[in-house]
């Protein structure tokens, strides 16, 4: 920028984007701060090397505000997990789907996990039935994703995500 700019000739573009040539680093400078603007090394492999005539600090300050802009339009997906146990009772599944089915409207993941414990182990197909219940009272609101495989580390989850209506 301005004096750090070390190289002679320079390809000259203008405020406006116009292309000047290619003149000496002293002239640019000089027609820089007559317009009272910064000079700007924009491509600094190509031979001659580009500067551009520009508001340095006005041009900071609207690459920080697109960037500003896309991160509260970027989305965070978060994943919620809801754990369960192959003898669950009908209404503690109810109260534990009601929370899933929250966190499905709020656009998050759920990952549903059955936990085994001891005789659990010998009857995997019993989580197999609390998944598949899970699966058609969530029908409406949510998608299977991963769906549910093998017992690992005395688990079996799925995966669900937000339908989108």
């Amino acid at each position: 920028m301005n004096h750090q700019i070390r190289l002679s000739p320079v390809r000259l573009i203008g405020a406006g984007g116009e292309q000047l040539g290619v003149v000496p680093i002293e002239e640019a400078r000089r027609i820089a701060e007559e317009s009272s603007l910064d000079l700007v090394e924009v491509a600094s492999e190509a031979r001659p090397i580009v500067v551009r005539i520009m508001d340095y600090g006005k041009h900071r300050f609207e690459t920080a505000k697109k960037a500003r802009e896309a991160r509260k339009k970027e989305t965070r997906i978060a994943v919620k997990q809801i754990k369960l146990r192959p003898a669950i009772d009908e209404h503690d599944l109810e109260t534990k789907l009601t929370h899933a089915k929250r966190f499905l409207e709020d656009g998050d993941k759920v990952r549903v996990t059955i936990m085994f414990r001891g005789r659990d182990l010998r009857r995997p197909e019993n989580g197999r039935k609390v998944l598949d219940r899970v699966i058609a009272i969530l029908a409406d609101a949510a998608i299977v994703e991963a769906a549910p495989g093998e017992i690992i580390n005395r688990d079996m989850s799925m995966t669900l995500s937000p339908r989108r209506h």
